[in-house]
Order: C-alpha cells, then structure tokens, then sequence
C-alpha cells in the first residue's frame, strides 16, 4: 500500500474531527463576552443619556470604527491561523477602521462646532478609556488565543497580535457604549492607544503560547 493511500485510510479510520479554527474562536469569544460584560457592568455601565446619545450620529460610528476592527483582526487572525499563510494581500483589511475615523473626522470638520478642536480631540474620559478597554479586553485576549491555538500559526507572535487587535476591537465596543466623548477626534486619539497596549500584549503572548 502505498503511504499516501495509507494516510487517507489511517484518516477514515480516526472518528475524531478537529473542529475549524473559527469555530473554536467564536465559542472561546462567546464564554469570554459574558466576563467583560459582568466587567463592564460592575465598573462603568451605560451612560444614562444613552438613548438621546443614539441621535447623534457620532455616537454610532463609534460603535462601526469598534466592530470593523474587530471583524477585520478575526479575517486577518483566522487568515493567520494557517502555517503557510502569510499576511500579504489581507493587512488592508486592518486600513477599513482607519479610513472610517478619517472619514468621521473630515464630516465633523464640515459641521459648526461649539467645541474647540483640542477640548473634542482630550475630551474628559482619556484616563478611562486608556484603562478600561485594555482591562476589559483581558478575557476576550484569553478567548481569542485560545481560539487561535486550534491552527497552526507560522508567526505566533503576529497572530498573537491580531488576537489583541480582536479583544481590544470587542472590549471597545463596550466601553463605547459608556465613553461620553463621541467625537471622532476622541475616537482616532485614546482608542487606538489603548488598543496598542492590547496588541502589544497579544503579540509578546501569542509568541509563546501559539508556537507549535
């Protein structure tokens, strides 16, 4: 018999199926969600002017900038998980939530303001932002390279940073949902600082604990 036939029959032969990769995160991602939430609840909690907030457009695009980051690391992540991936032709992806601050930015550079520039970009939550979403992505960051230990990374230590890139993504989709500063100047300063610290931690984790 030759190997390759012997493979395919030893492979038939084996009951057990490795569940794919995204699966696997998306449940990991599940168990985290509940504990930054309780997280979230227990520390900060929804602004109370929430539904008014809901008028204001730049309220929501907070929460479109947030969710396309996440879902851009999960593509790129699981894109990663492969050992022969690499990420040529999918960084791009990671551009989209840039190109929707840039685009929040210039629509609210064309409306009259009653705010100076530099009192919307500092806004009055910077120290709670830059604590909260790094604090609140801890159990996402768990999930995420949990999920993406099931592939077979080539380069742990970017994977591990994608998984940041996912857990800060999340846990700043909650933390929106308190942030009073709705600015999108805000949003361009103080997330992606917080959401550095995350990735930073993600990458030096992720290259040990996604080797293979």
């Amino acid at each position: 018999m030759e190997t390759e036939q012997l493979i395919r029959t030893l492979a038939a032969d084996n009951p057990y199926r490795m569940r794919p990769v995204g699966s696997v995160l998306a449940l990991a991602l599940l168990a985290a969600a509940p504990v930054s939430l309780i997280m979230f609840m227990m520390a900060l909690g929804v602004r109370p002017d929430v539904m008014t907030a809901m008028r204001n457009p730049f309220f929501d695009l907070k929460f479109v900038i947030t969710l396309a980051l996440a879902i851009s690391a999960i593509v790129v992540g699981l894109h990663l998980s492969r050992p022969e991936a690499s990420v040529k032709g999918w960084g791009w992806l990671l551009l989209i939530p840039a190109g929707i601050i840039a685009a929040g930015i210039a629509s609210e550079m064309m409306m009259p303001q009653r705010l100076p520039m530099m009192t919307r970009l500092v806004g009055s939550n910077s120290r709670v932002c830059m604590t909260s979403i790094p604090l609140l992505s801890l159990p996402l960051l768990a999930g995420a390279l949990v999920g993406l230990r099931h592939g077979a990374p080539a380069r742990p230590a970017l994977a591990g940073a994608m998984a940041g890139l996912i857990s800060a993504g999340l846990a700043a989709t909650l933390y929106a949902s308190h942030c009073t500063d709705d600015s999108p100047l805000f949003v361009a300063t103080w997330y992606p600082i917080a959401t550095a610290v995350v990735t930073a931690v993600g990458a030096l984790i992720g290259a040990k604990v996604l080797r293979f």
